[in-house]
């Protein structure tokens, strides 16, 4: 979610059941539009109307990125009204406002464009609760202006005629029952006038099934456990939505408690966990709008292991522990005999073990490569293996192989998905790719001392969205990133990326 939310944090029953009563969410953004003197003239004598959600005692608006003076109230109220006047050169732009909660501004309510005598600025189409149908599964979408009392019209490409809807009272209209297409509306203010410029398009997709989540180990959990200790799952469904999930193993269901503290997805804990707990664990969901339940998450393995055999050896090739930054290294664990299925772990300095990689070769060893090490490959690795039958033993750890890389790490690459100088009161992302997965990035400007902004990624890379940009926003940029751990090591910073903001 985009707004500012309090999560309320509630412990389920045994079985996977719906979670509209697991998490409590409150918008705390304020709601902003244009009310014009006229919708026959709607430059003419224009107000821009924010109004909160609970009386507040301060208001604020912004425009094209940039905050005006707040305006205090004497007594709290539920809205305020800031006066445009005839609309010039020097009132187009971008709005948006916040209020003042009890201790804290809220988040900034939605975009509001003021585009002067001329044009009208586009509406916004959204698809609800997906931009996908299923079968069962019904679709809206739903076009919003900053005007109210506007008749609003939804085209898809390659259809004659338009739908359209009038809503003398609203900002916004809902067209149920979208079918797979692209899909873009528009408004008139009045009868004679001309449409607005239409809204993006959006894609409705047609779909077997809904996509697959995702599901992962919780934070600094291990993917190998000892019987009878406990883990958490996450399965997380591609959505802003309510839904219902179910986990499974094979083809087994698993009907365990959860927690969840957004719609889109829930915490899975697996206690008391016995040594047959072992395997590829699922998840999946269902929309309550629909009847049938989404693609498979990719599987995530679990293993438990009791360390009751003999331990393995682990050795690297080539056999030295500082290789040269760029080089492949081999790690080969041996055990006693084949049929088994090993583990590869690795422990940065004292963090937590984490599990690299699981393996099941035809022999009696297993062989892990570390393609172009670098700094961030730097630890202490050793395996395991183990009996993936009755009655699943599994071995103790090698002994520990050390690896020590020098050198920075690689440097990242930083790049604008914008060209030229970014308006103002739009959006800015900056990509920073990275050359291993699941490290810290951080996002950095030319002489701040802190991180601009800093994000954990399973992934090799990440979207830095600076939103509503304004002059603020203007400055050289660079990233790096951290493998997890308590280690203090940095990457060497991107190659810089500046970012202008065009002159309003």
């Amino acid at each position: 979610m985009t707004a500012c939310t309090f999560s309320l944090l509630l412990l389920c029953g045994m079985a996977l059941g719906p979670l509209a009563e697991a998490a409590l969410f409150v918008d705390t953004r304020p709601e902003l539009w244009a009310e014009p003197g006229s919708l026959q003239e709607p430059w003419a004598q224009l107000e821009l109307l924010c109004r909160a959600r609970e009386p507040s005692g301060s208001f604020q608006l912004f425009k094209d990125g940039s905050a005006q003076e707040p305006v205090r109230l004497d007594v709290p109220a539920l809205e305020r009204r800031f006066p445009l006047g005839a609309v010039t050169a020097a009132t187009r732009g971008l709005y948006r406002c916040r209020c003042r909660l009890s201790d804290h501004w809220s988040e900034l309510s939605d975009l509001v464009e003021v585009s002067g005598p001329g044009s009208l600025p586009p509406p916004s189409l959204e698809a609800t609760p997906v931009p996908w149908t299923t079968p069962g599964l019904q679709v809206s979408l739903r076009c919003r202006a900053a005007f109210r009392g506007v008749t609003f019209q939804l085209r898809r490409e390659g259809d004659a005629a338009p739908q359209a809807a009038q809503k003398p009272d609203g900002r916004e209209a809902v067209f149920p029952g979208a079918q797979a297409g692209n899909y873009s509306c528009s408004y008139r203010t009045h009868a004679a006038g001309a449409p607005s410029a239409p809204s993006a398009t959006v894609l409705v997709r047609e779909l077997a099934k809904p996509p697959a989540p995702t599901l992962s180990l919780g934070w600094q959990e291990s993917a190998l456990r000892r019987p009878g200790e406990a883990t958490t799952l996450v399965c997380a469904a591609p959505l802003d939505a309510g839904v219902d999930f179910q986990l499974r193993r094979g083809d087994e269901e698993l009907r365990l408690p959860m927690s969840s503290t957004a719609p889109d997805r829930v915490f899975l804990r697996l206690a008391d966990l016995a040594p047959s707990a072992g395997g590829a664990y699922t998840c999946r969901y269902r929309l309550r709008e629909a009847q049938g339940w989404s693609e498979d998450s990719e599987a995530q393995e679990l293993r438990l292991n009791d360390e009751t055999l003999p331990a393995p050896e682990l050795l690297a090739e080539p056999a030295t522990s500082s290789p040269q930054p760029g080089t492949r290294v081999q790690l080969r664990c041996r055990a006693p005999r084949a049929g088994l299925r090993f583990a590869l772990l690795y422990q940065e300095g004292n963090s937590h073990t984490q599990v690299l990689r699981f393996l099941s070769p035809e022999g009696s060893e297993a062989l892990f490569e570390l393609r172009e090490v670098s700094v961030a490959d730097s630890g202490n690795y050793s395996c395991v293996y183990l009996d993936t039958n009755a009655p699943f033993s599994g071995s103790k750890p090698s002994a520990p192989l050390e690896l020590r890389v020098d050198g920075p790490a690689p440097k990242p690459r930083l790049s604008a998905l914008w060209t030229g100088p970014v308006s103002p009161g739009h959006d800015a992302v900056l990509r920073c790719e990275s050359p291993v997965a699941k490290v810290y990035f951080q996002l950095l400007r030319a002489g701040d001392e802190k991180p601009f902004l800093q994000r954990w990624s399973d992934q090799p890379s990440l979207d830095f969205k600076l939103s509503y940009v304004g002059p603020q926003h203007a400055g050289i940029y660079s990233c790096k990133y951290k493998p997890r751990g308590p280690s203090p090591v940095l990457s060497e910073p991107s190659d810089p990326v500046e970012l202008k903001v065009a002159v309003s």
